[in-house]
């Protein structure tokens, strides 16, 4: 009983007390960028942090509170979690009343053995192909990511910074490796410090990280932070932001606002394009 009042507590708080901060938010990227159609299945994938169990309650009240016209399934993937951490994450599903649907993997001892100063990317490009094929064989023709807000603006920074180039994590992808599945991302416009209160709020605890060394990463969180480049760039507009509230806005809009004609090339469908292709000689 005590376990179910803690449960509406937490979906309570979602649509009263941050209903303007999340619930609005996630209805608004729902709706402005087409994330969900009738008859679709969505596989709402849980790595066990924050982000991610926040976006599967929001979903739960998607279903309570909105049309009901797709159907969910709370995918949860276990690449090789230590003990504490897996169990931290069942025990969180049982309390939100989440129904999870677990599959093993042997991810973490793959990228255990391969020999890389930075397995992270190749991590992450096995957990999504792994993704993407079990949603497929549960009949899924979408998968759901916890990113957010500050992960796109962070992103377009960073590609600036040290990518050498525009770019941004967009709201909806298809798969490029599983035909008929796509990629979406429904806490596009939540800030993560909003998600960070309304854990807080409702005294909730995950996971840091999906990874094989989250033990780690929660013993020396500042240090890893310190070395991390997304840190670096999350520490960066922290700054600006505290002499202009407005910057991460600014640098999340400004690849809603791309004006073609002052910049010097752009790629498109893998065609690189540059100014002087059409430059008729005439001054600006």
């Amino acid at each position: 009983m005590e376990q179910d009042n803690r449960c509406r507590d937490v979906e309570r708080s979602i649509i009263k007390k941050y209903r303007k901060q999340i619930w609005c938010k996630f209805t608004k990227a729902i709706n402005e960028y087409e994330l969900i159609q009738d008859g679709d299945k969505i596989a709402v994938c849980i790595s066990g942090g924050k982000d991610s169990m926040l976006m599967a309650k929001l979903f739960q009240e998607l279903e309570r509170h909105g049309k009901k016209n797709f159907e969910l399934v709370f995918l949860v993937m276990n690449p090789g979690y230590n003990p504490i951490n897996y169990e931290t994450i069942r025990r969180n599903a049982e309390l939100l009343h989440v129904p999870i649907t677990v599959f093993e993997t042997d991810i973490f001892e793959i990228v255990a053995k391969d020999d890389m100063e930075s397995p992270c990317y190749l991590c992450a490009r096995m957990r999504r192909g792994y993704l993407y094929s079990r949603a497929k064989e549960l009949g899924c023709n979408k998968i759901a990511l916890g990113h957010h807000f500050d992960d796109v603006v962070e992103t377009i920074l960073m590609g600036m910074l040290y990518g050498s180039q525009i770019q941004t994590m967009m709201p909806k992808l298809h798969s490029t490796n599983f035909e008929g599945m796509e990629l979406i991302r429904p806490l596009y416009l939540i800030r993560e410090e909003d998600i960070i209160h309304w854990m807080h709020y409702n005294e909730l605890r995950f996971i840091r990280c999906a990874c094989r060394f989250t033990e780690r990463c929660e013993q020396e969180a500042e240090e890893e932070q310190k070395s991390s480049k997304r840190e670096e760039v999350k520490e960066l507009i922290r700054e600006l932001e505290k002499r202009s509230p407005s910057v991460a806005k600014n640098i999340f809009r400004s690849v809603e606002n791309v004006n073609v004609d002052t910049v010097i090339a752009y790629k498109q469908n893998g065609v690189k394009h540059h100014f002087l292709d059409g430059y008729d000689g005439g001054e600006g």
